[in-house]
């Protein structure tokens, strides 16, 4: 690859090299350690005389920019580039938009590798260990071995017919979703699926109706792009359905496993949330997002398996049942939007890697996700007895668990007044992850408590974790 320099005419060579070359250093454009090409094979290039190149190589090794290695070539040095900034966010004219977006809360964002603690309650993550990687070793060589054959075109915006196909089987055989292949889209993780929906259903100033408390990522999503979110209370039976406010366009629901609460939706509620989109004409987006592990009771029906109107858009993900790094996730869209989300989804980003859907779909028709999520449900179902016998016993003058059937997160209220702020400060000093619950209201008055994940944490590591927040809050009690 060629190093990008232009010389005018024939005159003062060597300082339109020198002027360059420095320029591009400065302003980081060569970034520090990056290699230039030999000095012979750069005038070759420019049409100079190879001394002209060798002494602006010798000036800039001499001012500190560039440094020579023996046997080895000439690099740039590594130090701090010097960026001159010709203009500020608030001269620009869209300096109100990128305010706005600037000032959106990172709310949910995993840890560094170098920032997690020894013990993490975290949500949405799951523990690496359980990670099939062997099987998924087998099934990436296999997609290797495909793409290998292929046209080398683009795929379909969709998704690979494949993987859609070992979708539509799956979702049918664990959740009983009413759906052929042609209604699954594949999407890089479920965040994607809310906003290609978004983006067909919604419009500036556009009502969107979520619980409250609801997954935050989604209020930020759909009032970045211009809605009107409106935060609806929810209660035991999940989100109450007749505050939902006339000229509703979209609603977004966790009804499997309401998020953060853990509560699941009635099937009176359901029916009735089933009715109010209907009357509305708004389309509903059920999220669901780990109901594959379920600890009580008897299995409920998807929101989607009970829609005869078609006014659902059911969107699922894999990374709660393998790993979030994957990025993959679908939607199971009625056919009014189907058409039009995939439009979306094509200009968006063309189509989804097919590495990973060749590979997902081989994954899923060998049955090696089914053999991963009883696998994972034994291990979460162990961590979910673990921590609901402490916070039962020992954190019970504390906190007080919501209801929750499955997933594998849990959320405990506050009983006394407790600093949540504080303990989390003084939990991370001793090497414990712990994450409010405030950051998920948005309209309705806040419950004070803790949102409790146990997909990341080891079983070994819960007590000894727990034993360290139980001393902490007799401290500040």
């Amino acid at each position: 690859m060629e190093l990008h320099v232009v010389i005018k005419g024939r005159k003062d060579l060597a300082e339109q090299l020198y002027q360059q070359l420095r320029g591009a250093i400065e302003s980081g454009r060569l970034a520090a350690g990056a290699q230039l090409p030999p000095s012979r094979l750069l005038a070759e290039q420019l049409g100079v005389s190879r001394k002209t190149v060798s002494d602006t190589y010798a000036l800039l090794t001499y001012e500190n920019l560039l440094i020579g290695k023996i046997g080895r070539g000439t690099f740039v040095n590594a130090r701090a580039a010097k960026v001159e900034r010709k203009q500020n966010a608030a001269d620009l004219a869209c300096a109100q938009s990128l305010e706005q977006w600037q000032n959106l809360p990172a709310n949910l964002r995993h840890p560094t590798l170098e920032g997690t603690l020894r013990c993490e309650f975290i949500g949405g993550a799951t523990t690496r260990n359980q990670f099939p990687q062997e099987e998924w070793r087998r099934c990436t060589l296999d997609a290797l071995r495909r793409i290998a054959l292929s046209a080398g075109f683009y795929s379909q915006p969709e998704g690979l017919p494949a993987l859609r196909s070992a979708i539509a089987g799956h979702v049918a055989f664990s959740r009983g979703v009413a759906c052929h292949d042609d209604d699954v889209v594949v999407c890089n993780g479920a965040q994607q699926a809310l906003d290609l929906i978004a983006r067909v259903v919604v419009e500036p100033g556009s009502l969107v109706a979520m619980e409250d408390p609801g997954y935050t990522p989604a209020r930020l999503l759909f009032t970045a792009q211009g809605a009107t979110v409106v935060g609806v209370p929810v209660d035991a039976e999940g989100i109450q359905v007749e505050l939902i406010p006339d000229g509703t366009r979209l609603i977004y629901v966790t009804p499997s496993h309401q998020f953060p609460l853990g509560m699941p939706m009635s099937l009176a509620r359901r029916e009735a949330l089933l009715e109010r989109a209907r009357v509305l004409g708004a389309i509903v987006i059920e999220d669901d997002y780990d109901s594959e592990f379920r600890y009580e009771g008897r299995p409920t029906d998807s929101l989607q398996s009970m829609d005869t109107r078609g006014v659902v858009a059911y969107v699922g993900t894999f990374s709660k049942t393998l790993l979030p790094e994957l990025r993959l996730g679908y939607a199971v869209l009625p056919p009014a939007i189907r058409s039009a989300v995939i439009k979306a989804k094509q200009l968006t980003d063309c189509h989804t890697s097919t590495l990973p859907q060749w590979a997902l779909a081989k994954f899923i028709s060998e049955g090696y996700l089914l053999k991963h999520i009883r696998r994972c449900h034994t291990v979460y179902a162990s961590r979910r007895e673990h921590i609901l016998k402490r916070l039962h016993g020992d954190l019970a003058p504390w906190f007080e668990v919501v209801p929750s059937i499955a997933g594998f997160h849990m959320a405990a209220l506050c009983k006394v007044a407790v600093d949540i702020p504080l303990l989390i400060e003084l939990a991370k000093k001793v090497e414990v992850g712990l994450y409010p619950l405030d950051s998920f209201f948005h309209n309705t008055p806040v419950k004070s408590g803790l949102f409790i994940g146990f997909g990341a944490i080891e079983t070994l590591d819960i007590d000894p974790a727990l034993d360290k927040v139980r001393d902490i809050l007799k401290q500040i009690a």
